[in-house]
């Protein structure tokens, strides 16, 4: 898969992260803000490191 985790600051100066597809979708993002920029690339990482092979469950 090709995509890019973007790390940005939101207009209430919160930090989020998105992660975008090459074609320009986006796949997910944080749904929240972070207090700090620390905090939201730990976000990032635990991302990364929790679902690398989640399961897909329809509800």
């Amino acid at each position: 898969m090709t995509a890019t985790f973007e790390l940005y600051e939101d207009s209430a100066d919160d930090w989020r992260w998105r992660l975008r597809h090459a074609n320009g979708n986006i796949i997910a993002d944080s749904g929240e803000g972070y207090a700090s920029k620390a905090k939201a690339k730990q976000g990032i990482e635990s991302v990364k490191s929790n679902a690398p092979e989640a399961s897909v469950e329809e509800v």
